[in-house]
C-alpha cells in the first residue's frame, strides 16, 4: 500500500464510503505479513516510495509465487529480479499482463499503482557480455517510474562507438554504466556528462578480472567526480539508485 492508496482509505473512512472495519480489515498486515517463510514488508512503500523487491534467488517458485500474490493484492506494482525461466514462466502464467525478461532475470507485474514515468534514467553498457547486468538496471529503473534509453556495446576499446552518442548521454538525468573487464567506461562517461552518474562493476572478464573485483577497484578510484559505485553484477540496485535520483529531479516537463 502506497501513501496515495492510504490516504483515499481515511478519506473514504470519513465520506462514510466504508466502514472502520472494512478500513481496519485492509491495514490489518500492515506493517508486515507473516507467511511462514517470509515476512512480507507492505509497509516499505509507505516508507521509502516502493514496494518490497523480490530476490528470488534461492527461493522455490511456489514461495516466489506466494509473495507476489500478496504484494500485487495490496494494488502495488510487482518486481522480482533473478528469476529463472520457471520462475518466470509461472508468474507470467499466474498475473495478468506480467512482463518476464529472460536475459534480465527479471519479472514485473503492474499494478493499479504503478508510478507515472518522468524523466531520463539511460543505461549504457560497455560490452553486449555485460547485457544481463545492464537489463536488470533498465528493467529496475523504468518498474520505479523513470523513463529509461540504452545504449549498449560501447566500451573503452572502440571509444568512438560511445562518442557518438553524445547528444543521447547529454539529455540524460542520470546514466547507469555497466562495465567489466577493467570498467574503465564509467571514468569516461563521468567525465562527458554533468548529471550523477552510477557506476555498475560486472563479474565479466577472463582471470585477472578476479570475478569483477577489477572493474569495481577501477571504479572506486575514478578520477571523474560524480561517478557512484554498487557492488559486482548489481544491475537491480544500480538502476534502483538511478530511479531514485531521477524521480526526485525536477524534469521540466519531460
Amino acid at each position: 500500500m502506497d501513501t496515495n492508496t492510504l490516504r483515499q482509505l481515511l478519506e473514504n473512512v470519513a465520506n462514510g464510503k466504508i466502514t472502520t472495519e472494512d478500513a481496519t480489515n485492509k491495514l490489518k498486515d500492515l506493517p508486515f505479513e507473516n507467511l511462514g517463510f517470509a515476512h512480507v514488508d507492505h509497509h516499505r512503500a509507505l516508507r521509502t516510495g516502493y514496494p518490497e523487491v523480490i530476490f528470488c534467488q534461492g527461493k522455490s517458485k511456489e514461495q516466489v509465487y506466494e509473495i507476489a500474490k500478496r504484494i500485487h493484492a495490496k494494488q502495488t506494482p510487482v518486481l522480482a529480479t533473478r528469476a529463472c525461466k520457471d520462475i518466470g514462466q509461472q508468474l507470467v502464467n499466474q498475473f495478468e499482463l506480467t512482463e518476464y525478461d529472460e536475459v534480465a532475470r527479471t519479472v514485473f507485474i503492474p499494478g493499479p499503482n504503478t508510478p507515472k514515468h518522468v524523466g531520463r534514467v539511460l543505461v549504457v553498457s560497455a560490452g553486449t557480455s555485460d547485457l544481463p547486468i545492464a537489463r536488470e538496471a533498465l528493467v529496475t529503473a523504468h518498474a520505479m517510474g523513470s523513463n529509461v534509453e540504452s545504449i549498449y556495446d560501447v566500451g573503452v576499446a572502440g571509444i568512438h562507438r560511445l562518442l557518438a552518442y553524445r547528444e543521447k548521454l547529454n539529455s540524460a538525468t542520470v546514466v547507469v554504466v555497466v562495465a567489466g573487464m577493467e570498467g574503465a567506461l564509467a571514468s569516461v562517461v563521468g567525465g562527458l556528462v554533468n548529471v550523477p552518474v552510477i557506476a555498475v562493476p560486472t563479474s565479466i572478464g577472463y582471470g585477472a578480472n578476479l570475478g569483477g573485483l577489477s572493474a569495481l577497484l577501477t571504479m572506486l578510484n575514478s578520477c571523474a567526480s560524480g561517478v557512484t559505485v554498487v557492488n559486482i553484477d548489481n544491475g537491480f540496485g544500480g538502476g534502483f539508485a538511478a530511479a531514485m535520483i531521477n524521480n526526485q529531479s525536477d524534469h521540466k516537463g519531460i
